[in-house]
């Protein structure tokens, strides 16, 4: 990226909560019988597989003055995640969701209270004249104020020579309708960001399967210029506007241990590669090595993840 004076690698604008992830195995949450305790969160994700890899990421979201936001404030200062605009909340608990552990998309309870509670002051006009990429999720704009916060700055970003990104991650039962989340969503690729899907995600937001040609013809036709289109085990295709599409293969894994936050790996070793100006293959050979890396660990990435910026 031509913006190397910038000292703000990725500034994560969204959710972070705690996620209890299912003890047992490929079952629904109602015949889960146990929870372990992680950090979560997709844009929490990004940001501290950005540190591990490097970068100088922020988090700017909401937790609440109690145990579960204290966890989150270490953990991510643990990994280096610049946590001076991560708002405690007086009022509001930190948000938690109870995951099923799966092999495939996992199911998804969500208690939410202080994740959305994020104000326009957590970013500044300095900030953002410092940051290199924008990334949020459409989790984090389901929700006022945050949806408003988001919006805003992220236009406010664009003007400062930023490039924006998301992974369109939308579920149904954080919307209050979908004609909403079409709307958010519209507003949002008008500014051209980096885009990251799954086939799940399409499928619950038009709900049908449609072609990925068509999907990918709808994001073009709303301005966006690079679609990322993941589909798990069938690896990952990526369309940019006017030209050829890029088709890769999942790198093989053995065993799979857990796909929650696989999504989020892959999407950090995708903005990390962008933003070491390598080609956009080279970019998804690096998100799905990431990604495998992932299904193979519970809960999160190991610490020797920085590995991978010794193969660039």
């Amino acid at each position: 990226m031509k913006n190397s004076n910038k000292n703000i690698d990725i500034l994560c604008v969204g959710e972070v909560l705690i996620d209890f992830i299912g003890h047992q195995n490929n079952v629904l949450i109602n015949e889960t019988r146990d929870y372990h305790r992680y950090l979560g969160g997709s844009p929490a994700n990004v940001a501290m597989n950005s540190a591990r890899l490097g970068l100088n990421p922020y988090m700017i979201s909401a937790v609440g003055n109690d145990g579960f936001g204290e966890y989150i404030f270490k953990r991510l200062n643990e990994v280096k995640v610049n946590t001076n605009h991560l708002k405690k909340s007086e009022n509001n608990s930190t948000s938690v969701i109870f995951v099923s552990r799966s092999n495939g998309t996992p199911d998804f309870m969500p208690y939410r209270n202080a994740d959305y509670h994020i104000s326009e002051d957590q970013i500044t006009a300095e900030m953002l004249s410092q940051t290199k990429i924008f990334h949020t999720t459409c989790f984090a704009l389901s929700k006022k104020p945050a949806q408003t916060t988001i919006l805003k700055k992220a236009k406010e970003a664009v003007k400062n020579g930023c490039k924006l990104s998301i992974d369109i991650n939308y579920a149904k039962k954080l919307w209050s309708s979908k004609q909403e989340a079409l709307d958010v969503i519209k507003t949002y690729c008008s500014l051209n960001p980096l885009i990251k899907i799954s086939e799940d995600d399409m499928l619950r937001l038009f709900e049908k399967q449609l072609p990925h040609e068509e999907i990918f013809e709808f994001f073009h036709n709303l301005g966006v210029e690079t679609v990322c289109l993941t589909l798990g085990s069938e690896g990952v295709k990526l369309s940019q506007k006017g030209k050829n599409m890029i088709q890769l293969p999942a790198i093989k894994i053995e065993k799979v241990m857990d796909t929650t936050g696989a999504g989020d790996a892959f999407w950090s070793g995708f903005l990390f590669a962008y933003m070491k100006e390598k080609t956009i293959e080279e970019c998804l050979q690096i998100a799905l090595k990431l990604a495998a890396l992932k299904l193979q660990n519970v809960g999160r990435l190991p610490d020797n993840i920085n590995i991978l910026s010794k193969l660039l």
